[in-house]
């Protein structure tokens, strides 16, 4: 038996031999069971912190980077044995990092944890998370549900792409009219049911558990991606069967990374690992392990950063409001789904970090975040969200541009949306006083003359 060193009931096991006990699950990648308790099956922050814990080559508190490409074996046998699938990762047995990399692996752990699923995935990049799974769940000929109102890029890949390279097709359908939904799903054509936890950008949040009821009625898989709400959703106990994150976003919360996660059922997820149909395998989407470590050093503390994105949410959003301002956001009691919200979220985190003001035109959009940037200071014009600086973007002439004007109009995506993804950075009071600054001032007839260059 090779050594195994136990700390606080964590292990860490050495180089195994090919002779060495078997674990017990053959699963390669399948999450253990912790033994919680039942309370905390809910609580993302506890099940993080269940997660198996590597330590370090020489008992460093923090895990070592396996940065090789490739592993070498004891005996020539041995090779053979991995490459038929009866050595793997579960035993510490490692062949190529596009295939399995230990430092890549334990990431994976623990975004498991996080999403609570059996087994998690993580790649270069959320649109090849989104892009392998798709693939992995359907075939030439296959049809997919979607929501109207998504990332431009996942619109235009389901929309576009798809179609004309894999004869994949694909129905938007507003996914809060759950009629629609059903009716849009081609009994034993349509075999994916997509949808965003929390849409980019319009904050429509989706009934989880009645869109999976109504897709797993008729076989259909159920994939969301969760980008908008880690920590305050959890898909998978609500009924979906697959996850999807851009890690990029409030997961790495530093706008230095590009990462992408699929987290499901072990079945499923190990499927596309497979050797010879397997997506995440023969497509390639490999995380260097020096991101998945960096990564793995953050997740510990994304609790606390969705607490204080959330709460800085909350408050921005009721502020604006009694001044006036059209302001969309879960949280608020005018929202659509508020309620929907508070019955399937985890509460303890808040209602997201994004929130919209709807400026109505384009013109009044950019007026309002120039004065955000340039004359208040308060956040940055810049796609992308999770940054502990407020980020803000038109959405409809940037991150849903790939959409047409009629797509816009059914995603409910006005010219005037600006998105703002609420940073934590400094206290609520001094940026509140900035962003106060720039909405008195945008009420101010003459404010055109401080960015009018022509």
């Amino acid at each position: 038996m090779a050594e195994v060193r136990t700390i606080r009931g964590f292990v860490y096991p050495k180089k195994r031999t090919a002779g060495a006990d078997e674990f017990d699950d053959d699963e390669v990648i399948k999450a253990k069971k912790s033994g919680l308790p039942t309370a905390w099956d809910n609580s993302p922050d506890a099940a993080l912190a269940s997660a198996r814990h590597e330590f370090g080559e020489h008992g460093g508190v923090n895990m070592s980077i396996e940065a090789s490409a490739t592993f070498t074996v004891m005996e020539p046998e041995t090779m053979r044995r991995m490459f038929t699938g009866e050595l793997g990762p579960d035993r510490d047995f490692f062949i190529y990092s596009r295939h399995f990399n230990p430092t890549v692996l334990s990431l994976g752990r623990q975004m498991a944890a996080l999403e609570g699923t059996e087994a998690a995935y993580c790649t270069s990049s959320g649109m090849s998370a989104i892009s392998c799974s798709l693939l992995q769940l359907c075939s030439s000929g296959d049809h997919v549900v979607a929501a109207t109102s998504l990332y431009g890029g996942t619109h235009a890949l389901l929309g576009e792409f798809l179609p004309r390279a894999c004869n994949i097709t694909t129905t938007f359908v507003n996914i809060t009219d759950h009629e629609a939904v059903n009716n849009a799903i081609v009994e034993g054509k349509t075999k994916v049911l997509y949808f965003e936890s929390v849409a980019n950008p319009t904050l429509t949040v989706a009934n989880i558990p009645e869109l999976s009821r109504i897709a797993h009625d008729k076989g259909v898989t159920v994939v969301v991606d969760n980008t908008f709400a880690p920590m305050v959703l959890s898909p998978i106990r609500l009924g979906a069967d697959l996850v999807i994150h851009s890690v990029s976003k409030f997961i790495s919360g530093a706008a230095d990374i590009i990462a992408g996660a699929v987290c499901g059922h072990a079945s499923l997820v190990n499927a596309m690992m497979g050797l010879h149909q397997g997506t995440l395998m023969l497509l390639g989407p490999t995380m260097n392990p020096k991101v998945a470590f960096e990564l793995s050093e953050r997740l510990p503390h994304l609790g606390l950063r969705m607490k204080e994105h959330c709460s800085r949410a909350m408050a921005y959003a009721t502020r604006m409001k009694k001044m006036g301002f059209k302001v969309i956001y879960p949280g608020l009691e005018d929202h659509p789904q508020h309620e929907l919200m508070k019955s399937i979220g985890n509460m303890e985190y808040g209602y997201g970090g994004l929130l919209c003001i709807d400026m109505e035109t384009e013109e009044r959009a950019n007026k309002l975040m120039y004065l955000l940037q340039n004359y208040s200071q308060f956040g940055f014009m810049a796609v992308s969200l999770g940054y502990y600086e407020t980020l803000m973007s038109c959405s409809g002439s940037s991150t849903s541009s790939e959409l047409s004007d009629e797509e816009k109009v059914l995603a409910g995506i006005s010219p005037g949306l600006v998105r703002m993804s609420v940073g934590y950075i400094g206290t609520l009071e001094q940026k509140w006083s900035q962003l106060e600054k720039a909405l008195i001032r945008m009420q101010d007839k003459d404010c055109d003359n401080l960015f009018n260059k022509n």
